[in-house]
């Protein structure tokens, strides 16, 4: 091979790695992908997510500990997040005591109850979901996991970064009514608690009692057709810990 060849072989070479080194391509976010077929209903993680203890939002959670900008050879990144923030689930030592000292952290999840056929409902929008409510729902008998959109969806509060206690959740009676009466192990929710601000605690301690049902809050249900998906929730195995961030998406068909 000519000396000459070898070099335009070389700049070719060079010319490429700079191309895509130096890309100018935004990198796509997307909630769909094949048309509507996968949904991503997980929320993104911004300095301005909700989280209901934090007044202004969750600030600043990546500190970028290594840079490359600063002569290191690669990025590296801490993540501090709090786990209810966002898109997250609850362990059942989210609201007992004994059963947090027991273990019963988010790395005990079922992953049988976090995946599988789910059934997105639509709530009555000028409610709380109480007992009346879901008999009103008439959801299927043997349904075990049911999603539910409210007011908070039509109101955007999870793209709000100031906590608003005025959210849709459940009522206590509503809560057992659901324990008692469907089969239900999977209840998501559109905002940061399953539960209304008035039955913060007696609602969750209804649902956490027999450590069978699973609570994901914060859901991102805008724009997705009320009806029955495969839903798959994957939580951090999180030793110790109350909750974790999931990541859910729903698969149509």
């Amino acid at each position: 091979m000519s000396e000459m060849r070898i070099l335009v072989i070389c700049i070719l070479a060079l010319a490429v790695s700079s191309s895509s080194t130096n890309s100018n391509d935004v990198p796509v976010r997307r909630d769909d992908y094949e048309g509507g077929v996968i949904h991503d209903i997980t929320h993104s993680f911004t300095p301005n997510t909700p989280v209901g203890i934090y007044p202004n939002g969750l600030g600043n959670f990546l500190t970028l500990l290594r840079s490359m900008k600063n002569g290191s050879d690669f990025n590296f990144s801490e993540l501090k997040l709090p786990l209810h923030a966002g898109t997250h689930v609850d362990a059942p030592g989210h609201f007992y005591e004994n059963y947090f000292e027991q273990g019963f952290d988010a790395d005990t999840l079922d992953l049988r109850v976090l995946n599988g056929p789910a059934l997105l409902v639509d709530v009555p929008r000028d409610k709380n979901i109480t007992a009346e409510v879901m008999k009103s729902l008439n959801i299927p008998k043997g349904v075990r996991r049911v999603l539910f959109r409210t007011l908070n969806t039509d109101r955007r509060l999870m793209y709000k970064k100031e906590y608003d206690s005025s959210y849709v959740g459940f009522t206590g009676d509503g809560a057992q009514w659901l324990v008692d009466n469907t089969a239900i192990k999977l209840v998501g929710l559109d905002y940061l608690s399953v539960a209304a601000t008035d039955y913060l605690t007696a609602a969750h301690r209804v649902f956490l009692l027999s450590k069978e049902i699973i609570l994901v809050e914060g859901l991102k249900l805008d724009d997705v057709e009320a009806g029955l998906y495969t839903v798959h929730c994957l939580p951090l195995r999180l030793v110790g810990a109350e909750g974790s961030p999931i990541r859910c998406v729903l698969m149509k068909g």
